[in-house]
């Protein structure tokens, strides 16, 4: 709890309980071992899925160098060094070199569409894709709560994404609006 409430005193927009109790439930259920996440911001969210169990592996990916740095600090200070790999890169230039059974996305919203593309064909067969956010504050459900254009195009950015989802003969989605600030559950298809 200390570094959950670190985090929010300081702005730091962290994963809601909602969400990271499906994100731990989806884990335990489907036994997922290696898990992708781009935006670590100081590490909470890979920290609380590692504790899980001492055989997942977790990559992260933080861009912002302050927020990089905190969370060096809070895995190494949670013991949990062995098991989450955290880079200091922008999402577009992280390798992926194998697949994983769980990507997180927390990052940009105006590019989970990219995201999507650059994870997709990294994801295990069994794997699950989770995009964080889809509500925005609820802005996505009623674009009158806000009049900035910035919040506007990024809430005009998530709604084509959760369109060209669903439109997409290769996945199974499922829209959890209810949970933390909204997700979307990506699964490849079963054909």
């Amino acid at each position: 709890m200390e570094l959950k409430d670190q985090a929010l005193a300081q702005g730091v927009p962290i994963i809601k309980d909602g969400t990271l109790a499906y994100l731990k439930e989806l884990i335990i259920e489907n036994g997922y071992r290696n898990i992708l996440e781009l935006g670590s911001a100081v590490g909470y969210s890979a920290i609380e899925m590692a504790k899980i169990d001492c055989i997942i592996h977790i990559d992260t990916i933080e861009r912002d160098k302050r927020r990089y740095d905190q969370a060096v600090i809070n895995i190494r200070n949670s013991g949990l060094e062995d098991q989450i790999s955290i880079y200091h890169k922008d999402i577009g230039d992280f390798k992926i070199w194998h697949d994983y059974d769980l990507i997180f996305v927390d990052a940009g919203k105006a590019h989970n569409k990219e995201y999507l593309a650059m994870c997709y064909p990294h994801l295990a067969p069994w794997g699950t894709i989770v995009f964080d956010n889809m509500n925005f504050h609820g802005f996505v459900k009623d674009r009158a709560l806000t009049h900035n254009r910035h919040t506007l195009t990024m809430v005009k950015k998530i709604q084509e994404f959760i369109e060209y989802v669903q439109e997409d003969d290769r996945f199974d989605i499922i829209l959890k609006e209810n949970i933390g600030d909204g997700i979307l559950q990506v699964r490849r298809k079963n054909l």
